[in-house]
């Protein structure tokens, strides 16, 4: 035994969970406008100091705002540890709080960034918090990184993320659980890598009706180019290539040949060699029609998060405590990034979809299930305490 008093001792309780949660929420933090991140992060960093945390504030920059590092309080700091990766940023603009204040509705709990990932963001100072006020300690140093640009590819945080990730022995992610096939309580163990380009087409610009013969028309030739990238497509093999968005000509002038023509292009590759083989493809595309230019930009800005022996292990642990909790925990594959990306491709062994379940991410229906907060909440601590 440790001694301790257990007959009075703080029980994870999840209203106040929900107000903590809400109290985030309420702090609009759309990834673009840096400023009103590092609101929610000046109020992070003030509740994790307050809990005796070493804090670490890395400047934001190019307008994204502030990343936060925290330390727990034991274990010695050079040593390799847990890292708890969340983010702060959401999709949503200033405004949206207005139009969809936080609500509840029986189970659900409805607010703008509720879901991804405030709510599991929260989940981890909670957890944090539970360890202090109950005298607990990890076997492992524990650092938690919250960063300010995830849902616009960590273009900011990333460096910091793999720095922290070469200290690490795990990572723990707290994006939602996943619904999937009928499956909910999922955690993620698998993820696609994640590719963006802009592909830009060179013509020769003329005038529509006396010099037609003489324009080489950039639209045309991105429309072919948009048929052999849909092309790679393999559902099969779990390639996905998307053109999302186009833009060739000049409004309000369709007598212009056009003489440019661009488009963005995401693909979805399950492993880091059909990554590479179709980010190959992207950049070794030619011109279809005579005296045409291409200019290809971009590359894989994700690797892919493969499920390997180390994250076999992370996930069994983790379901046998869901089972000793009285719950199940179904492990499942998406081709939605994350911060997770950059951890596994790593080598640490990396288990994401640790936050609050529920539904309807980056949509107008976003919630996250009150029934889940306590449970998912048990299933960090002990998670974190059995590393070692």
């Amino acid at each position: 035994m440790d001694g301790r008093n257990l007959t009075n001792q703080p029980r994870i309780d999840a209203a106040e969970i929900l107000d903590g949660i809400t109290e985030w929420v309420e702090i609009e933090t759309p990834s673009t406008d840096g400023a009103a991140v590092d609101g929610l992060s000046r109020l992070i960093e003030r509740q994790f100091a307050d809990l005796d945390a070493d804090v670490t504030r890395v400047p934001g920059r190019d307008g994204f705002g502030d990343h936060l590092l925290f330390q727990a309080p034991w274990g010695d700091p050079g040593d390799k540890g847990i890292l708890v990766v969340c983010h702060m940023d959401t999709v949503w603009q200033h405004g949206t709080l207005q139009r969809r204040p936080v609500t509840r509705e029986g189970d659900k709990v409805f607010g703008p960034g509720i879901y991804d990932m405030k709510g599991g963001a929260y989940l981890a100072y909670y957890a944090y918090r539970h360890l202090i006020r109950t005298g607990r300690r990890t076997p492992l140093p524990v650092r938690f990184l919250f960063v300010s640009d995830e849902e616009v590819g960590s273009g900011t945080s990333r460096s910091l993320i793999e720095a922290e990730a070469v200290r690490a022995k795990y990572a723990l992610v707290m994006e939602p659980g996943r619904n999937v096939g009928g499956l909910i309580n999922c955690v993620v163990t698998a993820r696609k890598a994640v590719g963006r380009f802009v592909l830009t087409a060179h013509g020769v610009a003329s005038h529509a009706g006396t010099n037609h013969e003489q324009g080489r028309n950039a639209m045309r030739e991105l429309a072919r180019q948009i048929l052999v990238l849909e092309d790679l497509t393999d559902y099969a093999q779990g390639i996905t290539v998307n053109v999302g968005v186009v833009s060739a000509g000049n409004p309000g002038f369709a007598n212009v040949v056009p003489d440019k023509a661009t488009a963005e292009i995401d693909f979805r590759c399950p492993d880091a060699a059909s990554a590479d083989e179709i980010a190959a493809k992207v950049h070794g595309l030619t011109p279809i029609g005579p005296d045409i230019r291409l200019e290809i930009t971009g590359g894989v800005n994700r690797p892919a998060y493969e499920r390997d022996d180390g994250v076999a292990m992370l996930y069994d642990r983790a379901a046998a405590i869901a089972r000793e909790l009285g719950f199940e925990l179904p492990e499942v594959s998406t081709g939605g990034g994350s911060d997770g990306n950059f951890t596994a491709a790593k080598g640490v062994p990396t288990l994401d979809g640790l936050g609050v379940c529920g539904a309807g991410a980056h949509a107008s229906h976003e919630h996250l299930l009150y029934s889940s907060l306590e449970p998912r909440t048990e299933l960090l601590l002990r998670l974190m305490e059995s590393l070692a």
